[in-house]
This record gives C-alpha cells, structure tokens and sequence, in this order.
C-alpha cells in the first residue's frame, strides 16, 4: 500500500515523516517525496487517521483523492528537476512531466490550473526562483553561474523574473542577505 503526502518538499521533510511513522510502530519499506510505501501491507482506516492526526500539526496531510495525487507527482517532479539536478536539462518542462508521469502535458497542465489556481509553469518559475534565493545565500556561484545551472538564456532572463517575483533584483536581493526573504517550498 503506497500513501501520499501532501507538503513534503525536501529530506527533512522525509525524516519528520520516518520519526513519525516510528513513533506509530508503523514500519513503511520506503518513504520518498510526497509517498510512503508499505509493500503489501494494508492499513487500516483507524491507522490512516492516527497518521493524519500525527502529521497535521507538522504541515502535511493525506491525499486520499486521484487528482490530488497526480497534483502532488506534478509539484514532487517540479522538485526535482529543480533540486536534485546539477546543471538544468535541456529537456522542456512539458516532455519531462510527460516521461515522468506517463501522462499527456495538456491534461496535467489543465488539472494543475484548475486545482491550484497557478499554470505549471508559474508554479516552475516560483520554485526556480526560490533555488536562485538558496544559491544567492550560498554565496559560492555569481548570478551567471546560477543562471547557466538553471537552464536561464541569459543573466537578465534570470533578473527579469527575479525581480517580477519577488521585487527585487538578484544585486540587491544578495545585499540584503535576509533569510526572511526565503519561503518555504511548501507555501509556494
């Protein structure tokens, strides 16, 4: 039995899961982003609750609906794509969704419109653009070098939609240095 989790954007998130799932006496195969995996173990109902209730108060939540899922594998691939990858593919966002969830890019885009408000694209920009704030904070690669490993065509693309986003500009984002300006993956 595989369960999806909805707000779970990063390895501490997969962690906060694995110690709660151990303070159920729940042992699951594996937990990934978004998904936990029991194999052939069956939950019960009364156990789905009790991690539901467990999870709440940590931002997370059961998605028992087939959209929301698919939803959830949208945001989780975006993710991805955007973290886990040292220099942005080549490959376009729509042919990657599509490979990634065996579906076709329109539909995903249409259902991901209608239930979140926001396009893929939007939702891809926000995240890009948070990742832009994480590597500024680093400090270790200058705006070309960041623009170059997310797959930008030019350091002003980068800029523009930085500044369209956020209201600031990179240079000036960078002297602010304030961890404030961060969101949480999350709350995108």
């Amino acid at each position: 039995m595989k369960i999806v989790i909805k707000n779970m954007v990063c390895d501490r998130c997969k962690l906060v899961i694995g110690n709660i799932f151990a303070d159920l006496q729940l042992t699951p195969l594996s937990i990934e982003l978004g998904e936990v995996d029991f194999g052939e173990q069956t939950l019960s109902a009364a156990q789905l609750e009790g991690i539901d209730a467990a999870i709440a108060p940590f931002g997370f939540e059961l998605i028992d609906d087939r959209k929301g899922r698919l939803i959830e594998k949208i945001k989780k691939a975006i993710i991805e794509l955007i973290q886990t990858r040292d220099e942005f593919s080549a490959i376009k966002l729509s042919e990657y969704l599509q490979i990634k969830l065996h579906r076709d890019y329109s539909s995903l885009s249409h259902l991901f419109s209608s239930v979140e408000g926001t396009t893929i694209e939007q939702y891809l920009i926000k995240q890009k653009v948070e990742k832009i704030k994480e590597l500024i904070m680093y400090d270790e690669l200058n705006l070309s070098q960041i623009a170059q490993r997310l797959g930008y065509s030019s350091l002003a693309h980068l800029s523009g939609q930085f500044k369209k986003t956020t209201g600031l500009s990179p240079s000036h984002f960078k002297r602010l240095k304030n961890t404030k300006q961060r969101l949480p993956l999350d709350k995108l």
